[in-house]
């Protein structure tokens, strides 16, 4: 019989409708993912991810950042969630925050996000609208690693789609959204497996650099 690894467990903060939450809760119950959401945090009262959250059972918790007198403190009372929660990685989706350098002290495991471009082009916001005004061709999501300067970590997988000739902002970003779904579950299937690593700012799938 073939000794299975322990299922990594994962913390989610987002800050709305909790799609690419979705995506993953749907991963685990597919048995595509081997890892357990332990929690789902966010940031903004009465989000629809929170509802997601809670019809799966999944562990809530509502850290409303307007509750707090700093950035630090928020960040701190947010990794405290994590830790309490026996996270071992932390995934960023749809959150809508910059973190503070404090939290890159406290919290010290694997931390992934999604961003809705091709990195290392169109970091920030409004992404969708920047590349149909810049008359782009293609379009995507990033899933990368989190470090203190925004949407700058190591990248682990890109998703493309065309931008087609009369896309709007909301037609394309549905179709970026649906690139976020096989693509975020995908990395932290890797992680998960212990296929993924992260070695001098170097992204290592099955000890190869990667992508």
């Amino acid at each position: 019989m073939t000794k299975t690894s322990p299922a990594m467990r994962i913390a989610v903060v987002i800050s709305g409708s909790g799609s690419n939450l979705q995506a993953i809760i749907d991963a685990v119950a597919a048995g595509q993912l081997n890892a357990t959401i332990c929690c789902v945090v966010s940031n903004v009262p009465g989000v629809h991810g929170l509802t997601r959250a809670a019809a799966a059972g999944i562990a809530t918790e509502l850290i409303d950042h307007r509750g707090f007198d700093n950035r630090e403190a928020f960040d701190q009372a947010l990794c405290e969630a994590a830790h309490t929660h026996g996270a071992d990685v932390i995934v960023l989706a749809g959150f809508m925050r910059i973190l503070s350098d404090e939290f890159f002290k406290l919290w010290t495991g694997p931390m992934l996000n999604i961003h809705p471009s091709l990195l290392p082009s169109y970091p920030g916001m409004n992404t969708h609208e920047r590349v149909i005004a810049d008359g782009g061709r293609w379009h995507g999501a990033s899933v990368h690693f989190v470090i203190p300067q925004l949407d700058a970590g190591p990248v682990i997988i890109r998703g493309a789609c065309p931008v087609l000739p009369r896309d709007t902002a909301q037609a394309l970003a549905n179709r970026v959204h649906a690139v976020e779904h096989r693509i975020y579950p995908q990395a932290l299937a890797w992680l998960a497996a212990g296929r993924l690593n992260l070695s001098e700012n170097q992204v290592l799938l099955d000890g190869t650099r990667h992508p």
